[in-house]
């Protein structure tokens, strides 16, 4: 196939037959292809505009699939499917199913006993959803969203800002935010509670 992507630190590379799930088959470059997502991602927040959203809802794996597919089913053939390579980030391929449900089970109890303020439950989930790596490709933007989803729609509280600038490319914006991940992974959560709401 003629896609030839050019990657920023921090993204995670296609494979080849990852690449042959392009569903248009005009896209070229980085810049055509971040069009069409763009206007999928787009499409997917008219799509959760339009429906009154419950925790009980949201907080399940079929969901989390479908918000991937729904911001990605336009331009790629696997959207919305597991992975099914190991990535340079990520728990290994076989792992994903459990290390999601057990995020799952884990944000149920933290709603259910109010464990962590609202931004810091979201922003948790989203720490460890993008930590596992569900998909082939996506995993911040729907981690992301996946976040705003929580705060919005379970806490009603504005959806995070997100450092208020264009994380797909490399750019100061992006250095906090890939350094406000590295706290997080060192469990500190506050750099990314702050880059949230910035």
């Amino acid at each position: 196939m003629g896609l030839d992507l050019t990657y920023i630190s921090g993204q995670t590379p296609l494979d080849e037959d990852e690449k042959d799930g392009l569903l248009i088959p005009t896209v070229a470059t980085r810049e055509e292809l971040d069009e069409f997502e763009q206007q999928n991602i787009e499409d997917a927040m008219q799509w959760l505009l339009s429906r009154p959203l419950k925790a009980a809802t949201i907080v399940t794996l079929p969901f989390i699939r479908e918000l991937h597919y729904q911001m990605y089913g336009k331009v790629w053939a696997w959207a919305g499917g597991f992975r099914t390579s190991n990535k340079n980030l990520g728990v290994d391929k076989h792992q994903i199913l459990s290390c999601l449900q057990g995020l799952l089970d884990d944000l149920h109890y933290w709603l259910a006993q109010a464990t962590y303020p609202p931004d810091e439950t979201a922003i948790r989930f989203k720490h460890r959803l993008v930590s596992i790596h569900c998909f082939a490709n996506g995993n911040g933007r729907h981690s992301r969203l996946m976040a705003d989803v929580i705060i919005d729609k379970i806490f009603q509280r504005p959806v995070f800002t997100w450092g208020s600038g264009n994380l797909g490319e490399q750019n100061d914006v992006r250095q906090a935010y890939i350094a406000s991940l590295k706290a997080a992974d060192q469990h500190n959560y506050a750099p990314l509670l702050l880059f949230s709401r910035s």
